[in-house]
């Protein structure tokens, strides 16, 4: 069964709808460069805290000093932290002992080959990859929430070359779910602007979109 994160929630209401629809993960935006959902830590820990055993609350951090990111997993107390750009100072090690049995997930924005070969050296020190449609070389960094689809097949020979799970970003929505599923073959698939509308969770977009990764 292909895994559901529902990204950008705003909201306790938000993700009781999301996990109700079958949600497996729900994503809280912190503070980034640009994109959607971004709320405050505050609020992040609001969330967090109604989140129920056995769904994964993932904290969306920019930072890329692994001391800011220990803090604002402190704060907020999500269980996963997924690191939308590359880390500069410290280490996956330093995260992890400093924060035991919370899950790391890194974000590879997928752009060409380098991308794979990123993957699969960052792979063997978490515990799942996120294939996202960014561009961390742009003046404002996109890290995630574009609306963009990125090479599918390129996503594919990523899942194929790593050894943890990998969830599959950039662009989704239930058009477009099920083709991707088929070709990626990924863990998850994680949704944000293509289950909203106006900016708000849409209901009739979440069970379409759920309808058809099931159908997978």
């Amino acid at each position: 069964m292909v895994r559901v994160k529902i990204c950008c929630i705003s909201s306790k209401e938000e993700a009781k709808f999301a996990i109700k629809y079958g949600a497996s993960a729900v994503g809280l935006v912190s503070e980034m460069p640009s994109g959607p959902g971004i709320i405050s830590e505050e609020l992040i820990s609001k969330i967090a805290s109604i989140i129920p055993p056995g769904v994964a609350s993932f904290l969306l951090t920019s930072k890329q000093d692994t001391t800011d990111i220990i803090k604002q997993q402190k704060t907020t107390g999500a269980n996963t932290i997924q690191i939308c750009d590359r880390l500069t100072n410290g280490s996956y090690d330093d995260l992890r002992n400093a924060l035991p049995g919370i899950s790391l997930v890194q974000v590879i924005h997928v752009q060409n080959r380098e991308s794979l070969q990123e993957a699969v050296s960052v792979a063997p020190n978490v515990d799942a990859i996120l294939l996202d449609s960014g561009n961390q070389s742009l003046t404002v960094k996109e890290l995630g929430g574009t609306k963009k689809v990125h090479d599918w097949n390129l996503s594919s020979k990523i899942r194929k070359s790593v050894n943890v799970p990998v969830f599959l970003a950039g662009g989704l929505n239930p058009e477009n779910v099920f083709e991707a599923i088929q070709i990626v073959k990924p863990f998850g698939v994680d949704v944000c602007s293509g289950v909203r509308t106006n900016g708000k969770l849409d209901l009739t977009k979440l069970k379409n979109f759920f309808d058809e990764v099931n159908k997978t």
